[in-house]
């Protein structure tokens, strides 16, 4: 079997399998695993795609069709340019998280002082970025024994200068002295309890604990807004990840609580993704 023929092999099963983007899911695992980009389908699309290969594929294949997310089957994934690995236990980087690191890249350009705290931090995606992009002082506190290994693990790897802790957001935050961070930042669970198993198959292999925003699936951001607040230096800002629908609230919840300067941002899809509010 050629490369191009194993190529179009996968993409026909995927194809069958009903993923969203089969031809995307495919170029992503003969870039990861075989080392073969587009380029490299044209120039060695007729090189014999070896026996060993071949059953790597097919491994590959048989957990994607079992719904298996193809980044936990691939071990990494990538965010702003940065690999994240990734497995069973970690919420999986995503591209919508962006719309958030954006708003933070751009209220930390215009200050001195970068000192920032991400609660829920997972796999390092915000925290990584962050630190590497704004040259922030970043600490990342996330609960979870699996995830935070992945969060320290890609700390390193990354070489990524972050402050790690092992904790429970709703509980350490009388751990940091009030006034400390210009920023406090969350991308935190918010999926309402009763739509967990209404999911996509791929999404419930995520770790629940990742997603699961309580029966409102506001928990986090009333928690949070609530104590972490005062943890923020006078014209700090705080800002979340939001799930569809979410903003309004979101919003009325930051006024309650004395933040002004709102601004929310869209993802691709047109919904209010990101918020954030400084606190005079």
């Amino acid at each position: 079997m050629t490369v191009e023929q194993a190529y179009r092999e996968c993409k026909k099963f995927l194809e069958k399998t009903e993923v969203i983007d089969p031809a995307f899911e495919t170029m992503c695992i003969f870039e990861q695993r075989f080392s073969i980009n587009r380029a490299g389908l044209i120039t060695h699309g007729r090189d014999e795609f070896s026996e060993q290969n071949l059953r790597e594929l097919y491994q590959i294949l048989d957990k994607r069709a079992k719904k298996q997310p193809l980044q936990y089957i691939l071990g990494s994934w990538e965010f702003c340019g940065f690999e994240f690995f990734v497995g069973e236990g970690v919420l999986i980087p995503r591209d919508d998280t962006e719309v958030v690191l954006n708003l933070c890249l751009e209220f930390l350009d215009k200050r001195q002082s970068k000192k920032a705290i991400d609660l829920c931090a997972g796999s390092g995606a915000i925290s990584v970025a962050l630190n590497k992009l704004a040259n922030a002082d970043v600490t990342a506190v996330e609960l979870s024994r699996e995830a935070f290994a992945y969060l320290e693990k890609n700390s390193v790897h990354n070489q990524a200068d972050i402050n790690l802790i092992n904790g429970d957001v709703f509980k350490c935050y009388d751990d940091f002295d009030d006034s400390l961070f210009d920023l406090i930042v969350s991308n935190p669970p918010y999926i309402r309890s009763e739509d967990l198993t209404t999911l996509q198959d791929e999404v419930q292999k995520e770790p629940a604990m990742a997603l699961d925003g309580g029966a409102d699936g506001f928990d986090f951001y009333r928690s949070i807004i609530k104590n972490w607040s005062r943890k923020l230096k006078k014209g700090g800002a705080l800002a979340f990840e939001l799930g569809e629908d979410q903003a309004d609230y979101v919003a009325e919840l930051l006024q309650n609580e004395g933040f002004s300067n709102l601004k929310t941002a869209y993802d691709l899809s047109g919904i209010k993704r990101a918020i954030i509010g400084i606190r005079f």
